[in-house]
């Protein structure tokens, strides 16, 4: 007498129908399967997790660490429970045919998607462990794995349509070689998509929510919904933009979501000041900058240090040029430097620096790099304009001019009241 038949066996002789006894036995063998699987599922998983872990803090390479990161054993356990259960699913659905047949060929796709993902634990696995490897951190692993990726889902959607339709998997292949031509063509957008897809959600390029700016497109805003064809971008004026999946990867965009998960924004902006506006500091001068109280210790610390080095060496001072000496636009770098560091809205755990760019024909560039505290937008604009209008303020202090192409004004002379009253005529000068 089979297992499966007792408890239709006991049913039948208590009165019961046989359409209703094999509905009950059906589902009570069904409810003890899953109960079964569940429990040799929470036991496996448990050993597993288990050996890992005392192997990982036994062994010197951080491979099993890296199973254990990329849910290996945890995909693993589920293998056991799934052979359970299929060798079950006969004796579950015996009286039912029809259910049988679906079930079985459920629990095959549902094994091939299973190997899949044990598969791609263990490709990450090995991926993470050749980027520890110095040799190998110039070669582009991460290819290589999505390529084997690639072709591990190609399988496993032909074999998954193989087991559907019912038709030998070398067979299915050779009908689908067939008609390739025909479906690349018909189904070449969302091919492209397809591989697209995959290839942002393995290097994780775009979620949903992230803020992105692709100008090719004119997108610039959050990223409200990806699927296999569109990415659709919801710009700050309140339009969607359309933008095609293989785009992303075809194409060069900048994701904004590195910032928004760090400690501010990044601020990088020049101001372009005459050349010859930079000399070096007289003693005047040196006098009047050290009336402005953010720099005044500096100051007087750097000028006794000059000063100490320029006697220690019998410097001739009766020209500036001679020894050490401060510069105008050194000083105010060093303003602007200070000023930024007490700056109630930057980042001061972040980079803050104040830096000198090559001269060019509009002057040599002073541009300050640091980082809002206040990622908002309409906040770090704020910020930033307020730095750059008390720096732009602030130059003529410091005896600097700020280059700018002249324009119609200035090439007239005005009164008090604003009336023009004479035109400089440049052929004349």
């Amino acid at each position: 007498m089979e297992i499966g038949n007792l408890l239709y066996d006991y049913l039948l002789k208590t009165g019961l129908s046989e359409d209703t006894a094999k509905y009950l036995n059906m589902l009570v063998l069904l409810a003890f399967t899953i109960i079964a699987a569940f429990l040799v599922h929470y036991i496996i998983r448990r050993i597993l997790l288990s050996f890992f872990t005392s192997l990982s803090s036994k062994t010197k390479t951080n491979f099993d660490d890296l199973l254990i990161k990329n849910k290996a054993p945890k995909n693993i356990a589920h293998i056991i429970p799934l052979i359970f259960t299929l060798n079950l699913i006969p004796v579950i659905f015996k009286d039912f045919p029809y259910f049988e047949n679906f079930v079985l060929k459920s629990f095959l796709v549902f094994t091939i998607i299973l190997v899949i993902w044990i598969v791609r634990s263990l490709l990450n696995s090995i991926r993470d462990f050749l980027k520890t490897i110095p040799n190998l951190g110039d070669k582009p692993i991460d290819s290589y794995i999505q390529v084997f990726m690639i072709f591990a889902w190609a399988i496993g959607i032909l074999s998954a349509f193989a087991i559907i339709t019912g038709i030998e998997f070398i067979k299915f292949i050779t009908t689908i070689g067939a008609a390739s031509a025909v479906i690349i063509l018909i189904f070449k957008d969302t091919i492209l998509g397809f591989v697209a897809s995959i290839q942002v959600s393995i290097n994780d390029m775009v979620r949903i929510g992230d803020w992105i700016t692709f100008e090719k497109y004119g997108a610039d805003g959050d990223v409200t919904e990806i699927n296999l064809s569109t990415v659709k971008v919801q710009n700050f004026d309140m339009t969607i933009t359309t933008i095609p999946t293989y785009a992303l990867i075809a194409d060069s965009f900048k994701n904004w979501r590195g910032m928004q998960s760090s400690g501010g924004r990044r601020i990088k902006r020049s101001v372009n000041i005459k050349l010859d506006s930079i000399h070096y500091v007289t003693n005047d001068e040196l006098d009047s900058f050290k009336k402005i109280q953010s720099i005044t210790t500096y100051l007087e610390n750097r000028q006794e240090d000059i000063d100490a080095y320029n006697t220690k060496n019998n410097i001739n001072k009766e020209l500036l040029l001679n020894g050490r000496n401060m510069t105008n636009i050194g000083v105010f770098r060093k303003y602007i430097e200070t000023y930024i560091e007490n700056h109630s809205g930057t980042n001061k755990e972040m980079l803050i620096m104040v830096r000198q760019l090559a001269p060019d024909t509009q002057g040599i560039p002073l541009e300050i790099y640091a980082f809002s505290s206040d990622k908002r937008w309409q906040n770090y604009e704020y910020i930033m304009a307020d730095i750059f209008d008390h720096v732009i303020a602030a130059v003529p202090y410091f005896n600097l001019e700020i280059f700018e192409l002249p324009s119609n004004s200035s090439f007239v002379q005005r009164n008090e009241e604003g009336t023009i009253t004479d035109k400089i005529d440049l052929e004349d000068e």
